[in-house]
């Protein structure tokens, strides 16, 4: 008997590992089952110009995927772009049945289900939907829909929003649980954006490394936002990742110029967080809280375009997390 449903949670577990790299295509993931529903090969989507997740899967599957089940996260595409259909790939391969979680809202892609109906595949669409949609797939489709980057505003604050002490010192506010998540989240980044401010303060090498300070096998690329002078020996132009240098001060313009990445995260300074909260362009909020009061200090966001509570950014609270002795607040805009 064929388990789809818990293909689709070994599909999304695979599509983790296209978040960060696939883009500007989507991280999707996929499961081959053979005719007897024993799992024949899993992929997911490889860098820009290589395979899709659903060919990586048949490359792995071979001849076992005939007469077979595809399951994906995505609905197959029905285009030629930098490769070829997906939809040809698994007819191609005699696949029986294709199951899948999302349709494709991109109309050049789009037209995959029925393509496959036509040529004799039996297709069943929205399985686990929910759990893909807000999960692996969230910011590309948040993308598809808005055109623009999904956008985090990340901080670490002490429990009365201090970032640093009065002195400067700011290291570290939060232990070594909570550091280790923040590289868990930037190695599915594709962008990380700091003002030229926090530059030139802290000279940070904005990385996603390993406990041992090994670099991650993905590097979001580094942003630097504003009009200030960045020494070229500054260590987030160094080699261990791409750096952008966006010399306006515009929350817009900045997305702008990112082209057609999907997922970034702001990770300071606190005047560059409350721009892009006064623009409206924060969708989620990461909030590393340690349980400390500092008293005085830098705070973590600085808007004055609010004056009043009324017009304060106010958001939903998605999760709460421990980590050591520090809480993650993971917070969703209410738009």
């Amino acid at each position: 008997m064929t388990d789809v449903d818990g293909a689709m949670g070994r599909a999304i577990t695979a599509s983790l590992g296209a978040r960060g790299i696939s883009s500007p295509n989507p991280p999707v993931g996929a499961v081959i089952l053979d005719v007897d529903g024993a799992v024949a090969g899993i992929g997911h989507t490889s860098a820009p110009g290589g395979a899709h997740a659903e060919v990586n899967a048949l490359a792995q599957a071979g001849s076992r995927a005939a007469g077979g089940t595809a399951v994906v996260t995505l609905e197959p595409c029905n285009h030629t772009g930098r490769t070829g259909p997906c939809t040809e790939a698994l007819i191609a391969a005699g696949v029986r049945e294709v199951a899948y979680a999302v349709a494709d809202p991109n109309p050049l892609a789009s037209g995959g289900h029925r393509r496959l109906e036509d040529a004799g595949v039996l297709v069943q669409g929205g399985v686990r939907a929910g759990e893909v949609s807000s999960g692996p797939l969230r910011e590309w489709l948040f993308r598809q829909k808005h055109g623009r980057p999904m956008v985090t505003a990340k901080f670490a604050a002490s429990i009365d929003g201090r970032i640093a002490a009065p002195d400067g010192t700011s290291q570290w506010i939060t232990g070594d649980v909570a550091r280790g998540r923040v590289h868990d989240e930037r190695a599915q980044l594709d962008a990380i954006i700091v003002g030229t401010g926090t530059v030139l303060t802290d000279d940070p090498t904005l990385t996603a490394r390993n406990p041992d300070g090994s670099l991650r096998r993905h590097q979001p690329m580094r942003v630097v936002v504003g009009l200030s002078e960045i020494s070229p020996q500054a260590r987030i132009f160094n080699a261990d990742a791409r750096t952008l240098q966006v010399r306006d001060r515009d929350p817009n313009r900045v997305l702008a110029a990112l082209g057609d990445l999907a997922n970034v995260q702001i990770e300071g300074g606190s005047r560059l967080l409350g721009a892009f909260f006064a623009a409206g362009l924060v969708d989620r909020v990461q909030a590393y809280i340690a349980p400390l009061v500092i008293g005085g200090g830098a705070s973590a966001v600085v808007d004055e375009t609010v004056q009043t509570l009324t017009q304060g950014h106010r958001f939903v609270t998605q999760s709460a997390e421990t980590l050591g002795d520090d809480v993650l607040l993971t917070l969703t805009a209410t738009r």
